[in-house]
C-alpha cells in the first residue's frame, strides 16, 4: 500500500507533466508566430528612435576606450589635443554612428524578443519544463550581458593600449572608424558567447549527456580549445584570444562547480 508522501509525490510528478491540451490548428499557431515577430520588431523599433536621435553622443561613449588609449599614449593633457579616429570613406561619420546605433536597438531589445520567443513555446512545454527554463532565459541573458560589460570596460581599453604603446615611432596610430565598429561588435558578441558557457556546462551535465568526471578528466583539452576558440571568436590578435581564452576557462570551471552542487542537491 502507498503511503502519503508517495501518493504526494506521483501527484506532483502528474501535475509537473501536464501540459496544454488546447491544441490549435497550425494556421492559428502561425499567426501566434506573426504576433511575437511583429511585437518584437516594433520593440526594437522604438529603441532605435533615442539610439538614432543621439547617435553621435552614444558614439562618443562606444569609442571612449579607444580614444582614451590614443591619448593616453601621447600623454596629452589637453582635451583639444585628444587623438581622434579617421573616417576613410565619405559617408562613415553619418553611417558608423546609424549602424551602431541599430545593433544597439538590438542588443537592448533581445530580452523583449526572447519573452515573446517564450510565450510562444511555452504553452508546449511540460510545467517541470517552464520551471526549469526561465532561470535559465533569465541567467543567459545577464550572462550575455555581463560578457559585454567586460568587454568594454575592461578587454577594449587593454587591447587598444597594447596596439598603440607598440606601434612604431614613424607610424601615426589611427584606426579607421568603421574597423574600430567591426572590431568592437566583435569582441563583443565573442564575449558574449563566451559568458554563456556555465549555462552550456550546466546544462550538459544535469541532463546527463556528460558526466562530471568525464570534464575534469578532460580539463587539458578544453583549456586548449579554450584559445582555439577564442583564436575563432577574436579578431586575428594575440592579446584578444587570451583575454577571451582565460574567462572561457574561468567560466568552464564555474559551470562545472554549480552543476556538481545540484547534482548533489539531487541525489540527497
Amino acid at each position: 500500500m502507498k503511503s502519503s508522501a508517495d501518493r504526494k509525490a506521483e501527484r506532483e510528478k502528474k501535475h509537473d507533466d501536464q501540459v496544454d491540451q488546447n491544441e490549435q490548428p497550425l494556421l492559428a499557431h502561425l499567426i501566434a508566430f506573426r504576433g511575437c515577430v511583429l511585437r518584437s520588431v516594433l520593440v526594437v523599433g522604438l529603441l532605435c528612435i533615442p539610439y538614432l536621435i543621439f547617435s553621435n553622443q552614444i558614439w562618443e561613449f562606444a569609442a571612449e576606450p579607444l580614444v582614451e588609449a590614443l591619448t593616453s599614449n601621447d600623454a596629452q593633457e589637453d582635451e583639444d589635443d585628444a587623438q581622434k579616429l579617421i573616417a576613410v570613406q565619405p559617408a562613415a561619420p553619418f553611417l558608423v554612428p546609424i549602424k551602431f546605433a541599430l545593433y544597439l536597438s538590438l542588443f537592448t531589445g533581445m530580452p523583449y524578443v526572447l519573452h515573446q520567443l517564450w510565450r510562444f513555446i511555452a504553452p508546449g512545454l511540460y510545467l517541470r519544463e517552464k520551471k526549469f527554463a526561465i532561470p535559465l532565459f533569465a541567467s543567459s541573458v545577464l550572462l550575455f550581458y555581463a560578457g559585454i560589460v567586460v568587454a568594454y570596460f575592461f578587454v577594449l581599453p587593454l587591447v587598444f593600449s597594447f596596439f598603440a604603446y607598440v606601434a612604431p615611432t614613424n607610424v601615426e596610430y589611427q584606426p579607421d572608424i568603421n574597423y574600430y565598429l567591426s572590431f568592437m561588435l566583435k569582441i563583443f558578441l565573442a564575449f558574449g558567447v563566451v559568458f554563456e558557457v556555465p549555462i552550456v556546462i550546466f546544462l550538459l551535465v544535469v541532463t546527463g549527456l556528460v558526466q562530471a568526471k568525464t570534464l575534469s578528466k578532460a580539463r587539458p583539452y578544453i583549456i586548449v580549445g579554450c584559445f582555439v576558440v577564442g583564436m575563432f571568436l577574436t579578431p586575428p590578435d594575440v592579446i584578444s584570444q587570451v583575454l577571451l581564452a582565460l574567462p572561457a576557462w574561468i567560466l568552464f570551471e564555474i559551470g562545472l562547480l554549480i552543476a556538481r552542487l545540484v547534482k548533489k542537491k539531487k541525489a540527497e
